[in-house]
């Protein structure tokens, strides 16, 4: 009799398990992915960015740019070489540790020198880094510093790289959110375009 009772108690709990696993574990999914695929394309495919038939980057994870040729991105702390995607993730160091203190001092310096201004004008996101260590975007103040650079390397007058930047600069979402921002990619695209043109 009680072996009877088990097995009529479990029956009720495998038709559960198994609606559940089908609803949750197949259907849902599915769903989820079919409303990405149609409202949210290209996020849901990694906001990916393609130029000649090839994908460059994404404008969600950033990368490192190197040369004077180029806009700079804010530092990383993702993985070996910064912009790891399989390693996001901060420095873990606090405001006071006298290691991220020097390393903060050596990147304010190296930016100072490196774009001809003083140390002062040198913003936060230009020696620290994100807290996912991918940030795609930088401030429109680290972009300011670079312009001359970047004209310069790419022989461009200033007043057109200002503008580029100004092109490529987004304002808070729904205008109270976050801060203005420039996305990295999307500037070094565009700039890249005005130099072959």
């Amino acid at each position: 009799m009680k072996h009877v009772l088990t097995i009529r108690q479990l029956w009720p709990a495998l038709r559960t398990l198994l609606a559940l696993t089908v609803i949750l574990g197949l259907a849902y999914p599915f769903l989820v992915w079919g409303i990405g695929q149609v409202a949210f394309r290209d996020q849901a495919n990694g906001s990916l960015i393609e130029r000649e038939g090839q994908v460059v980057g994404s404008s969600l994870i950033g990368q490192n740019f190197e040369g004077e040729e180029w806009f700079h991105s804010r530092p990383s702390a993702a993985g070996e070489n910064g912009y790891d995607g399989l390693a996001s993730a901060a420095s873990n160091l606090g405001p006071t540790n006298e290691d991220l203190l020097k390393t903060v001092q050596e990147r304010k310096a190296a930016v100072a020198q490196e774009n001809g201004v003083p140390e002062s004008s040198v913003p936060a996101d230009a020696v620290t880094a994100s807290g996912s260590g991918l940030d795609p975007d930088i401030s429109p103040a680290y972009a300011a510093i670079q312009v001359e650079r970047v004209a310069q390397a790419n022989g461009l007058d200033v007043a057109q790289v200002r503008q580029l930047v100004a092109d490529h600069t987004s304002g808070r979402v729904l205008g109270f959110m976050g801060e203005p921002h420039v996305n990295v990619l999307e500037l070094n695209l565009a700039l890249t375009s005005v130099s072959a043109g």
